[in-house]
């Protein structure tokens, strides 16, 4: 008998979703962004353009714009967000760019499949879907979000902190409010103080 794939890099037709597989939620959101340069997008802005090179990209193939089917990577602490936004260089880089933190509670609890507990189990794989390779959780996401397009997203944990984030899909976009609670360039003094701080706790450069 083939041994079946801990995690198979194509999800089954029919998924399945239960009551406790969803995260109701209205959490403080943190999200770094660039706000210089080519394709710059607004702290409460969706990416249609995809998939790229990012976990759980739910546009469909080929790549190109997508309306309908944007995304937001998004953390609950600021730590979470630099780890994952620097992980490439794990350098926390505070001028290219003219990088911005934002955070910001949406105005609605948000509808999250969660992927922390025993939902990916259900579904013919396993709990280790969220440290799969990049292109199989973005065949994940994509089906999960044709499967139910109302869903606000999902609940993951960070690869890099172990900490929950939120992936917005653009459902999510009716809970966006009209300003952010915190929105400071990363060179700001004060903020500038709290990232080196957060730099040396994570063993990152800043």
């Amino acid at each position: 008998m083939t041994p079946h794939p801990k995690v198979p890099r194509t999800p089954p037709r029919n998924l399945q979703r239960r009551p406790q597989d969803l995260v109701q939620a209205q959490p403080t959101l943190w999200r770094i962004h660039r706000t210089q340069g080519k394709h710059v997008i607004a702290w409460n802005g969706f990416r249609i353009f995809g998939p790229v090179a990012a976990r759980y990209d739910p546009h469909p193939e080929p790549r190109g714009d997508h309306p309908g089917d944007g995304v937001s990577y998004t953390a609950l602490d600021l730590e979470t967000a630099a780890a994952e936004v620097f992980q490439a260089t794990r350098e926390i880089d505070t001028t290219a760019g003219a990088p911005f933190a934002t955070s910001w509670t949406p105005t609605r609890p948000l509808q999250l499949l969660d992927l922390t507990g025993d939902w990916a189990l259900v579904n013919n794989a396993a709990a280790s879907l969220a440290q799969a390779g990049r292109p199989t959780c973005r065949n994940w996401s994509r089906a999960i979000h044709q499967t139910w397009p109302d869903l606000d997203g999902l609940w993951a944990p960070s690869t890099m902190t172990g900490r929950p984030m939120v992936v917005l899909y653009e459902p999510a976009a009716s809970a966006m409010p009209a300003f952010p609670s915190f929105s400071e360039p990363l060179s700001a003094p004060v903020l500038w103080t709290v990232l080196a701080r957060i730099a040396q706790d994570i063993g990152y450069q800043i």
